[in-house]
């Protein structure tokens, strides 16, 4: 792992910028051994949702565990032990986001629709995981 703080530079012609990570979704065999091994190794404080659901966090971000065989919706195409899904923050108005996904013919799986994120209350726009590929 490193981490590298740079000034952030807008790209040109970008509709969205990015400002974070709100949560990473991965997709685990054993949610017990996972959670204690982010409470333990990695130092990261417990967070129980209402649900009952346990999420490590840290600092502004968190780690939602899905149980192989049991993810919770919306999760990946092909849900194995060690894959992953981001939900990434943006500034850009929610009202925008939309459009510019039609634009660039990105399809939108779900949303926007709200949620909740790691720091509370989210609206959320949810791409199809091989979108990036």
């Amino acid at each position: 792992m490193c981490a590298t703080a740079r000034p952030a530079r807008p790209r040109r012609g970008a509709g969205i910028r990015i400002t974070g990570l709100d949560h990473l979704v991965l997709t685990v065999a054993d949610i017990d051994r996972s959670v204690s091994f982010c409470e333990r190794v990695l130092g990261m404080r417990p967070v129980v949702l209402g649900d009952g659901r346990h999420v490590p966090a840290s600092g502004t971000s968190k780690i939602d565990l899905h149980q192989v065989d049991r993810e919770l919706l919306p999760y990946a195409t092909h849900p194995t032990p060690g894959s992953a899904d981001l939900c990434l923050i943006t500034d850009t108005p929610h009202r925008q986001i939309p459009a510019h996904l039609a634009a660039g013919a990105v399809p939108v799986e779900e949303g926007p629709e709200p949620r909740t994120g790691a720091r509370g209350p989210i609206t959320s726009t949810c791409l199809p995981d091989r979108t990036a590929t």
